[in-house]
């Protein structure tokens, strides 16, 4: 099982990327949202989890025939089962989706072991079932050869480059409608807590411009009124 706090996890279920990266941003981090991917089904639900990582090399056609996957051990069929409950399985395929990191089938096994989600900076085949299966599901568009054809299943749980993010494992993967970002495990609790609060005010930001109140002093915040009014509105939504 994974480790990530129950709480911690539960509020990141309800805030966006976007919020993160605005938190991330906040401490130095600029290069947290993984680039080029996108989740199969938009409308399903938020994806919570740490990393377990798999890293694929450029494929060497002498070392890569489709027999390998033959061997029990082999790096990719390895990492499927051994991908804890609860984490996010994320794949380094070098941006490149011209062949499938995975299929339904694979994404089948970790979605029945209990796995919080999958994303890959490559393609899945298959992508039609996937995004019907109930694990939120990212990549960069679906790809019908299979990974043999491109990609060399190398290392499994190691630091990896995921659409130019950097991803140690353990590290909190946070996915949405728009993409997914990855929060440094030290981090989490308290990026957590900042982007509850953070949305929190956002809420009445929009909720005041619906009505046709100006940005200026609202957002950001630097006006004191705006403040204790803010205060005032949520204190109202907690009784």
């Amino acid at each position: 099982m994974t480790k990530l706090n129950e709480a911690t996890r539960n509020k990141l279920k309800g805030v966006s990327t976007a919020t993160l990266c605005t938190a991330l941003f906040k401490r130095g981090l600029r290069n947290q949202f993984i680039q080029d991917v996108r989740p199969l089904n938009p409308e399903g639900v938020n994806m919570v989890g740490e990393a377990f990582t798999l890293r694929y090399i450029p494929a060497r056609e002498d070392l890569n025939p489709i027999t390998v996957f033959q061997d029990r051990s082999h790096p990719q069929r390895k990492a499927v089962e051994e991908c804890p409950p609860g984490a996010v399985f994320v794949i380094d395929s070098r941006k490149d989706p011209r062949a499938a990191s995975a299929g339904s089938i694979l994404v089948t096994r970790l979605m029945k072991r209990g796995a919080a989600g999958i994303v890959t900076d490559g393609g899945f085949r298959d992508s039609p079932e996937i995004a019907k299966l109930a694990i939120p599901a990212y990549h960069n568009r679906p790809s019908a050869p299979t990974n043999l054809t491109l990609h060399q299943a190398l290392d499994i749980n190691v630091p990896i480059g995921c659409g130019d993010a950097p991803v140690w494992p353990g590290d909190v993967i946070v996915g949405d409608g728009e993409g997914v970002v990855v929060i440094p495990a030290h981090l989490a609790d308290a990026i957590a807590d900042e982007a509850v609060e953070m949305t929190a005010f956002e809420d009445f930001v929009a909720e005041q411009v619906g009505k046709g109140r100006s940005i200026l002093g609202l957002y950001p915040a630097t006006e004191e009124n705006t403040r204790i009014e803010f205060a005032a509105w949520r204190k109202a939504r907690e009784q």
